[in-house]
């Protein structure tokens, strides 16, 4: 196996990108991130490329989020989540290419709300979908959260992000957080199907429908994560409100928020 973080491929007209961390579920770090970033860009610019898969290393996870270790923070108590600049998920919008979100597992935190801002998502039928950042103490916010709306209908999106509950591949199927859901073994062919279909589609026609979608979401495009921060709590992460979610994942018990109320 590698030891890249990101493995970068490009076959066919087809970059895959690949979270290879599955120690952590394929969890990353504000390294892996920014990684992916400039690989996402690469792939957008790339005249070979056609058609972009985002997926994880191996059968258990394609990304759990943020690796909470590295959110926790350090010695000195600066959490890896501050200040962290996200723009994983506005580059997919943003990206002239179809992107497809490859499901093989776990798709949890940032890992999910990445496989519903891909412009098609193929699950494997084990895949596991769900939310965690009020469960943990991670203040996700902005768009990463309200597009889930333009997705689901507010009343399923603020299920996901206010109880943090997990949901089968099927259900995502049914609410429409998945295109398909298939056996694991198929999981290849499934995605290799819908990027045939794409790569015999006109590119610059299917530039000019996915931007359309784009002016769709422009009015939530305007704040990130930590424009809501500064907005909502400003010193949230000086409060131990984030280091107490974080600590309480980690040692595996119930987090105590009461005294942040």
């Amino acid at each position: 196996m590698s030891d890249q973080e990101v493995i970068y491929e490009v076959k066919n007209f087809v970059a895959t990108i690949t979270i290879n961390r599955p120690k952590t579920l394929n969890a990353f770090t504000g390294d892996t991130i920014k990684e992916m970033e400039r690989l996402l860009a690469q792939a957008g610019n790339d005249p070979k490329v056609g058609v972009i898969v985002l997926t994880g290393t191996g059968e258990r996870a394609f990304c759990v989020g943020g690796d909470v270790n590295w959110g926790k923070g350090d010695s000195s108590g600066k959490s890896g989540l501050q200040d962290l600049e996200f723009n994983f998920n506005r580059q997919i919008a943003e990206c002239p290419k179809p992107v497809i979100a490859r499901v093989n597992g776990y798709a949890i935190g940032a890992g999910h709300h990445i496989a519903y801002f891909c412009d098609f998502t193929i699950a494997a039928e084990h895949a596991i979908f769900g939310q965690n950042g009020p469960r943990v103490g991670s203040p996700a916010g902005g768009y990463i959260v309200s597009h889930s709306a333009n997705v689901l209908g507010h009343k399923r999106a603020r299920e996901l992000w206010m109880l943090c509950r997990r949901y089968s591949a099927k259900q995502a199927f049914d609410w429409g957080l998945a295109n398909s859901v298939v056996p694991m073994a198929q999981l290849d062919e499934e995605v290799q199907k819908y990027c045939d279909e794409l790569l015999s589609l006109s590119p610059t026609c299917l530039k000019i429908v996915k931007c359309s979608f784009y002016h769709h979401m422009a009015p939530i495009m305007g704040k990130d994560m930590n424009d809501l921060i500064q907005e909502v709590a400003p010193n949230y992460f000086s409060t131990g409100e984030q280091q107490e979610g974080a600590s309480a994942f980690l040692e595996k018990r119930k987090p105590d928020f009461s005294k942040f109320r």
